[in-house]
């Protein structure tokens, strides 16, 4: 299951022709794609771009009605590989991934896909995963655009120009021959706003159509001599193509004055941040109107010469607002004035980061310091000294005001006791070189559990270990790797990798019923049923049916003592080839998702709920706080005491706890403190509840008076 239902908002995709369609930028894509009578739609989940592929999902009705296809690939390199169905038949086709990671993933596909080219409209719709909030490596996803000559569209964060850019991006691709990226930032799949719909349009032809009628062209397969006359269509032709449509189509957009002495350039995801930091420099309106001119790049690869050149008429210094680095942008302008003879200066880096997001308060430090140098004129007074801001209040850096918060494991997550596990096996066998996965088990890296030394790719946790595989070794080296990461790459890659080669290390197979990290969509193994995908797939099997001899299958993780012998028989074994351990325990945050609203509902109804909790006893608990540093769980605390002879603050277990029973496990494993209790909360109890609660608090309170009685009969002797 996902972690959010859009069930409900999915229906305004029926809107037609003059309504007014109202929601979030992700929503506005899908009702884009069906606007444009797209046939076909694949795609891999993954921030910031994941609620699409939840979208669609859910509105698979509605694409039903329409003849459109549409499927959860298996790997973003699947994804665009399906928008082969485009090459040699006229159907429209999407897919749609996280970017760069999938851009990574997708390169070969997409590099075969843009030499031979397309027939019908093919358009990649990328979420660029780029800047603080980001959790992959920062690069950008222009160099694959470059690479391999597709047309890169970067649209205005607002729903207007998002499913313009959608119409522009398909018929782009069909002028062109070439597939098309659709970039959409973080802010630009968020945010919210409106626009005038149009009717959805059935697809022209289908693939059901395409099927009935086998189409095919040598001339478009990559294979030579092909392939050697690819590259020079692309220049000779789909490269002009695609310049006159942008050209004439006015794909980029131009505001604020004509004329000026200085202007500023911005892809078009930078438009907002460059208009709110002109408003706070006194030089824009709420509603944008600006006197600086400003040239919008909604298409940002290929570059429109003229268009550019025209801009710079007049102008003593440009701007060029380009997030990240490198500056492919700004390069290519400088060489288009080099060229031309022009003698604007071109202004970028030299007061923008390099590299970096380029959030609220960069724009303003960039774009004030451009124009305090080159045209201070223009600025109010009180803005022209450096960095000053007008009688706006200067942001504080957070950084220094607000204490870092590493990421760290949910309340509750199976995945904790797997890391605790290994502490301890660690602790009698010493350490080992652990390789990570990226997941939610890649949190291990962090505090309190500080395990992996590298991350290399989604499931290729065990493939990264594959080098210490070494018959001298008198260790054995450590791999996890995620369900989600395990069937998108790492059962060839990492599993089939290990046993082709013998390798001798340990796997774990982290699994938690779901594609957990990006957002808790269903894969093979799931163990729910799902109305339109094949599930509960074991992950046993598909590793057994790859040669792996010694398979170990946990189905509750939470079990610290058996989670941590097992690790140490695949570790002390004298068993050769690779030892594979299949943790599983299903996913608490959509545990949860599934089960509260059962349980409130059952709540509500009178029937009888017991809700287990668990709590710390103060007089046990000795206040040293290894339980902590073996769980990590955000609800275990501390608590200081009014006891004036107890100064350390002891473990507790606070309102946040879904009674995992995590804590109490690694403290017996670990053999701490017995401090940990179980109490079960019983809502809605029964006659037989009520009878036996009154039994043991007469009991509890017998056994309390006789104690007291013999204390103060010991203290009078």
């Amino acid at each position: 299951m996902a972690e959010r239902s859009f069930a409900k908002e999915v229906e305004k995709l029926r809107l037609g022709a003059g309504e007014e369609f109202s929601g979030e930028g992700i929503l506005a894509i899908t009702k884009a794609l069906l606007e444009c009578g797209v046939g076909y739609v694949g795609g891999y989940q993954g921030a910031p771009i994941s609620h699409l592929m939840d979208v669609l999902a859910d509105a698979q009705d509605i694409l039903g009605e329409l003849g459109v296809h549409f499927e959860a690939s298996a790997s973003e390199a699947t994804a665009t590989a399906m928008l082969a169905a485009s090459v040699h038949y006229p159907i429209r086709g999407a897919a749609t991934f996280k970017s760069t990671v999938g851009t990574n993933v997708a390169s070969d596909a997409l590099a075969n896909l843009a030499s031979g080219g397309v027939t019908g409209g093919a358009l990649i719709i990328v979420g660029e995963d780029y800047g603080e909030g980001s959790s992959i490596m920062q690069e950008r996803s222009h160099a694959f655009a470059m690479k391999s000559q597709v047309w890169l569209l970067d649209p205005r964060p607002n729903l207007p120009s998002i499913v313009k850019a959608v119409e522009d991006g398909f018929e782009l691709s069909e002028v062109s021959n070439t597939p098309v990226m659709l970039q959409v930032r973080i802010r630009c799949c968020h945010v919210h706003g409106r626009f005038t719909a149009k009717d959805n349009k059935r697809p022209a032809m289908t693939v059901a159509d395409a099927l009935s009628s086998p189409r095919r062209d040598t001339g478009r397969i990559v294979l030579p001599p092909a392939s050697f006359l690819h590259e020079k269509e692309k220049v000779a032709k789909r490269w002009p193509a695609a310049v006159d449509f942008i050209r004439r189509n006015r794909i980029n957009e131009f505001f604020g004055a004509d004329g000026g002495t200085v202007g500023i350039v911005c892809q078009g995801g930078m438009y907002n941040g460059v208009i709110r930091a002109l408003q706070r420099l006194g030089l824009a309106d709420t509603y944008g109107d600006t006197e600086i001119p400003i040239y919008v790049l909604n298409a940002v690869y290929p570059l429109i010469d003229d268009e550019f050149l025209g801009f710079c008429e007049g102008k003593d210094a440009v701007l060029v607002v380009e997030e990240g680095q490198p500056n492919y942008i700004e390069q290519a302008f400088a060489a288009m004035l080099h060229k031309a003879g022009r003698g604007t200066k071109i202004v970028g880096k030299e007061v923008l980061p390099m590299a970096g997001e380029y959030t609220g308060q960069v724009m303003l430090d960039g774009i004030g310091a451009f124009l305090r140098q080159n045209a201070p004129q223009l600025l109010p007074s009180e803005v022209r000294a450096p960095n000053k801001a007008g009688d706006v209040d200067e942001i504080p850096d957070l950084s220094r005001v607000v204490p870092g918060r590493p990421p760290g494991f949910c309340t509750g997550c199976p995945e904790r006791p797997i890391f605790a596990a290994t502490k301890l096996v660690e602790q009698e066998l010493g350490k080992h070189h652990i390789a990570s996965d990226i997941g939610c088990h890649l949190f291990s890296i962090m505090p309190p559990f500080e395990l992996g030394a590298t991350t290399m790719g989604y499931g290729l946790g065990p493939a990264s270990a594959s080098a210490f595989n070494s018959p001298e070794a008198t260790r054995r080296s450590i791999s996890f790797v995620g369900d989600g990461g395990f069937w998108h790459n790492g059962l060839t890659s990492s599993i089939g990798n290990a046993v082709f080669n013998k390798n001798d290390g340990v796997i774990v197979i982290v699994d938690n019923f779901y594609s957990a990290a990006t957002g808790g969509q269903d894969i093979l193994s799931s163990r729910a049923s799902n109305r339109s995908k094949s599930t509960k797939h074991p992950i046993t099997e598909a590793v057994k049916g790859m040669g792996v001899k010694w398979v170990r299958h946990l189905d509750r993780t939470y079990d610290v003592p058996k989670m941590r012998d097992t690790l140490k028989e695949a570790l002390t074994t004298g068993e050769t080839g690779p030892k594979v351990i299949v943790a599983s325990s299903e996913c608490m945050l959509n545990r949860q998702r599934r089960e509260r609203p059962l349980v409130n509902e059952a709540i509500k109804k009178g029937e009888r709920v017991v809700k287990p909790r668990f709590g710390v006893d103060e007089d046990v608990c000795t206040g040293d706080h290894a339980c902590m540093r073996l769980s990590g769980c955000p609800s275990l605390s501390v608590k200081s005491l009014d006891d004036p002879l107890r100064d350390d603050p002891v473990a507790h277990i606070d309102q946040s706890c879904v009674g995992c029973g995590n804590c109490g496990e690694v403290a017996d494993a670990a053999v701490l403190c017995p401090s940990f209790y179980r109490a079960d909360v019983v809502h809605n109890p029964t006659g037989w509840d009520r009878f036996i609660e009154g039994v043991r608090r007469r009991a509890i309170g017998f056994l309390q008076r006789r104690r007291e009685s013999r204390r103060l009969n010991f203290a009078d002797a």
